[in-house]
C-alpha cells in the first residue's frame, strides 16, 4: 500500500512499520520489535498504517489520556467512502462507551457502573471458582488437555453468560461471536476478506441480545442486561441500543484480554519453573503476580486514538485529527519506566502498568479480570504437578492487539492435595 509521506518526519525505516507484527516470528515474540521503537523511533510516522507509533511509557500515558477515543465513522461517513455495508458495524461501535469521548462517554459509563458494581463483582467469586475448578475436573484423568480450548476460553465465556443473566449454555455461541468481533478490534484493517464475517456476527450478537432484553421484560432475573436496563443515573437512562452495544463489548473485552492472560501466562510460567514454583508456593504474593502477569504479557497490547489538537511529541508534530496507535505493550517494558523491565518478577511493587488502559477509558471490566486471573492461576497451579508445554510448534492467532495463542498444549499430574 502506497501512502503519502506525512511532511517533517525523519526518513521512514520500513523495518519498524507496524506491519512488522504480521510476520509470524515477530508476532510470538514482540518485545525485541517493541524495544527497538522505543529506542530507535518512539514516536514515529508509518506510512504504511497511516498513523504515528507510540511506544514509550510516558508518550502512552499522554495519548491515554488526552487524545480522543471517538474513532469511529458514522454510518453516513462510512456510505460517503464507498462502504455503505460496514454501517451496521460503525453503528454498534457509535453506541459503545469504549469508542465516545465526552459527554456521551461520560453519561455511558456512569449508568454502566452503576449497573457493573464492584458488589456485582465480589458475589460472583465462589461461582467463579466453582467455574474453574470444575473445567479442570473435566480433563484430570486425562493428564492433559488444549490449555486454550478446554479452560482459557469457556472459563471467561460461562463467567460473562452468568454475568449477563443468559443461559450458561450459550457460552460457546458468546465465545465465537466474541472471537470474531475481537479481529475486527484488534486487526480488521489487514482481513478484508473477513468483513461478511463480522457483519454477520454483529447482526447475531444484536439479535441475540435484543430478544434476551425482550425475556428480561417478560421474565425478570439478575444479571448485568437486567442492571443496564433499570440503570438511572441523574435522570438518565440507557436506550434499548446502548443496552445492547454496551453488553457486547463488555462480552469480547470480558472474554478475550481473560483468555490471553491465562494462555500466554501459563506459557510464560512453563519456560520459567522457578517463576512458576514462586507463584505456587507463595499465596501470599498472588496479587502482586498477577499485576505482573498483565505487564509482562499485556493481554491487549495497543489502541488507537485520534489527536484533538496539534502537539509535540518526541521531537514531532501530531496534527489535529490524526491516527496514533499507542503500544501499551512496548510502554510496559519501557525501562525509563520499571526497573528490569524483560524480568518476569512476581514480587513487584511498583506497577502502574497500562494493561487496562488509563484514564476516563481505563477498562471499567478491570477488577472481574484481576479476580478471574487470580483464581485461574491458583487452581492451575495447585492442582497440576510437572506442569509442561507438550508442543514446540505454537501458533499464535493472527491478532496483534488482542494478541493470544491459538493452543496450548499441556500435560501434567494431578497435584497431591
Amino acid at each position: 500500500m502506497n501512502s503519502p509521506a506525512h511532511p517533517k518526519v525523519a526518513p521512514f525505516d520500513p523495518g519498524l512499520s507496524l506491519f512488522q507484527l504480521l510476520d509470524p516470528a515477530v508476532h510470538a515474540d514482540p518485545y525485541p520489535f517493541y524495544k527497538r521503537l522505543r529506542e530507535e523511533a518512539p514516536v514515529m510516522w508509518d506510512p504504511f498504517m497511516h498513523t504515528w507509533v507510540v511506544s514509550r511509557y510516558d508518550d502512552v500515558m499522554v495519548v491515554l489520556k488526552e487524545f480522543s477515543a471517538d474513532r469511529t465513522p458514522d454510518p453516513k461517513k462510512m456510505e460517503a467512502l464507498g462502504l455503505p455495508s460496514l454501517g451496521p458495524v460503525a453503528d454498534l461501535m457509535a453506541r459503545q462507551m469504549l469508542f465516545l469521548d465526552a459527554p456521551a462517554h461520560t453519561r455511558l459509563r456512569k449508568l454502566c457502573m452503576s449497573a457493573f458494581t464492584p458488589r456485582r463483582v465480589d458475589a460472583m467469586e465462589g461461582k467463579i471458582h466453582e467455574i474453574a475448578h470444575s473445567l479442570i475436573d473435566a480433563q484430570m484423568a486425562r493428564g492433559e488437555m488444549d490449555l486454550i480450548a478446554d479452560f482459557a476460553e469457556p472459563f471467561p465465556a460461562i463467567v460473562t453468560a452468568g454475568l449477563l443473566g443468559v443461559p450458561l449454555e450459550d457460552h460457546r455461541q458468546l465465545k465465537a461471536w466474541s472471537a470474531t468481533f475481537a479481529e475486527m478490534l484488534g486487526n480488521f484493517q489487514h482481513n478484508p476478506d473477513r468483513i461478511h464475517g463480522v457483519l454477520q456476527c454483529v447482526a447475531d450478537m444484536t439479535g441475540y441480545f435484543r430478544d434476551a432484553v425482550r425475556e428480561q421484560e417478560r421474565n425478570p432475573r439478575d444479571g448485568l442486561i437486567r442492571s443496564l436496563m433499570d440503570a438511572e443515573v441523574d435522570g438518565q437512562r440507557l436506550s434499548e441500543e446502548e443496552v445492547i452495544a454496551n453488553t457486547i463489548v463488555t462480552m469480547v473485552g470480558g472474554q478475550e484480554t481473560t483468555t490471553n492472560l491465562i494462555g500466554s501466562g501459563i506459557l510464560t510460567l512453563t519456560r520459567q519453573p522457578d517463576k512458576l514454583a514462586q507463584f505456587r508456593d507463595n499465596p501470599d504474593i498472588i496479587q502482586s503476580a498477577i499485576e505482573e502477569m498483565l505487564r509482562f504479557e499485556t493481554p491487549s497490547q495497543h489502541t488507537a486514538r485520534i489527536a484533538r489538537h496539534d502537539l509535540e511529541m518526541g521531537g514531532q508534530t501530531i496534527r489535529k485529527g490524526e491516527a496514533v496507535m499507542a503500544i501499551m505493550a512496548a510502554a510496559n517494558r519501557d525501562p525509563d519506566r520499571f526497573a528490569d523491565p524483560d524480568t518476569l518478577d512476581l514480587t513487584r511493587t511498583d506497577n502502574r502498568h497500562l494493561a487496562f488502559g488509563w484514564a476516563a477509558h481505563f477498562c471499567f471490566g478491570a477488577a472481574l479480570a484481576r479476580m478471574e486471573g487470580r483464581i485461574a492461576y491458583t487452581a492451575l497451579l495447585n492442582r497440576l504437578e510437572d506442569l509442561r508445554v507438550t508442543s514446540d510448534n505454537l501458533e499464535w492467532r493472527t491478532n496483534s492487539g488482542l494478541r493470544g495463542l491459538k493452543a496450548l498444549p499441556i500435560a501434567f499430574r494431578e497435584r497431591a492435595a
